[in-house]
């Protein structure tokens, strides 16, 4: 059940901080916080980096899909023993999944809000969740659990 709480409490959060953001802050506006951090609330109409923006039913839709096939792998993994990062890893990356998909259904667009002052402008430029981090750590733990799955 901890796996559960853990994909709760990042929905619950996510929800929160883009509630928040939502209602305190301006488009386009910009406040910088402990040096590295840039918060800007940003309205994400497309998937990453706003790719299908044109296609945002398409998006959603692909977005529900592999929500759900992302779940039924998790559930499938809970009856298994042992593999408990790659538990973690689907943990993860449903926690941001649901969060991410409940925004482009329920807001038509996915609210984003936290970027990094460094010197690439690019970089600068990419505006994030903490849902979308959420998906990259569990990501790169199910591609680490799978290099070690293959190596034993």
């Amino acid at each position: 059940m901890q796996y559960l709480a853990v994909i709760l409490g990042i929905f619950g959060l996510e929800l929160g901080i883009k509630n928040y953001i939502e209602e305190n802050k301006r488009e386009g506006e910009t406040e910088k916080k402990c040096g590295i951090l840039l918060i800007r609330k940003h309205h994400n109409r497309g998937a990453f980096l706003n790719a299908g923006q044109g296609k945002r039913q398409l998006v959603a839709v692909l977005s529900v899909v592999m929500t759900l096939v992302l779940t039924a792998l998790f559930a499938a993994t809970l009856t298994m023993a042992g593999r408990g990062l790659l538990k973690w890893a689907f943990t993860l990356m449903l926690g941001g999944a649901y969060s991410n998909t409940y925004d482009r259904l329920r807001r038509k667009y996915v609210v984003d809000y936290v970027s990094f002052n460094v010197p690439f402008r690019g970089l600068r430029r990419v505006i994030f969740n903490i849902g979308d981090f959420c998906i990259m750590i569990g990501a790169m733990l199910a591609v680490a659990f799978y290099g070690t799955a293959v190596k034993s």
